[in-house]
């Protein structure tokens, strides 16, 4: 037998390194043309944060408990809610695929079986890498400036990077699990409230008690209370120990969520054929 035999879960197993880099590729290209076939989506996907981004800051207001230009506070906030709002684009791509036949196809084919996943999850961070650019963009264009230099510049992106390489994870996992893209908006009535319940539109401070010591340790407050602090801005809470270790939990909270997810979705991935 060769060692590009066919594993127990599909796919191949024993390919070497190249030919897995090769194979991995393949699939994030198939991603990609995804986006030339279906425009309207990606448009969606791109507008969609912006047009929160526009109506926080013009039309609600917001600002409860934030001190200074209150667009300095909901752009970083807007980053990281965008970065979790990911999870349903990715949940729904996943489903599409196991519903079509799709996953089950590329299983049967001589190829690493790890390829799939590791395409899904390239595809989306590009995507996610743009979409960061263009709020980021539509953010300076309505006023919102960094104060940092390069280096915190580049330190924000990494952790916002970072909790969507988490909340990846989770999507994968849910759509393995659930099967089908009905389920997404079951996921979507989760996602939302969680989102909102964060530091992203106001400070804990403004909050009843209970319900800002929740916000505080929400993991998309942790990331944009850190990123806040790196661009800058103005930070979201001062004097609790969550804010006072911002940065600390922005990269702990997405490791754990990693630790948790990732072994899960692969182990999924693997047995879906047994």
């Amino acid at each position: 037998m060769t060692t590009d035999s066919v594993g127990v879960g599909g796919g191949v197993s024993g390919v070497g390194v190249g030919r897995a880099l090769t194979d991995c590729w393949t699939m994030t290209r198939r991603e990609l043309a995804r986006w030339a076939r279906q425009p309207v989506q990606v448009v969606v996907g791109l507008v969609f944060p912006v047009m929160l981004l526009l109506m926080f800051g013009f039309l609600i207001g917001g600002g409860r408990g934030v001190a200074g230009e209150y667009v300095d506070f909901l752009v970083p906030g807007m980053l990281a809610l965008t970065m979790a709002f990911g999870l349903e684009s990715t949940m729904l791509a996943v489903t599409q695929d196991l519903n079509k036949g799709v996953v089950d196809r590329f299983r049967s084919l001589p190829m690493a079986s790890s390829a799939f996943l590791v395409g899904r999850s390239a595809a989306d961070m590009l995507q996610s890498a743009v979409g960061l650019t263009v709020l980021t963009g539509v953010g300076y264009a309505i006023g919102w400036r960094w104060h940092a230099g390069p280096a915190g510049f580049l330190g924000a992106f990494g952790l916002l990077l970072l909790l969507r390489f988490a909340m990846l994870w989770i999507g994968i996992q849910l759509a393995l699990v659930a099967g089908r893209p009905e389920m997404v908006q079951a996921v979507q009535i989760l996602v939302w409230p969680v989102g909102f319940l964060s530091n992203a539109f106001a400070t804990p401070e403004s909050m009843p008690g209970w319900l800002g010591a929740f916000v505080e340790w929400n993991p998309m407050s942790a990331t944009a209370t850190a990123v806040r602090g790196l661009f800058g801005n103005a930070p979201a809470t001062e004097g609790s120990w969550a804010a006072g270790h911002a940065e600390l939990l922005a990269v702990v909270w997405p490791v754990a969520l990693l630790a948790v997810f990732f072994p899960l979705a692969v182990r999924r991935f693997g047995g879906l054929s047994r």
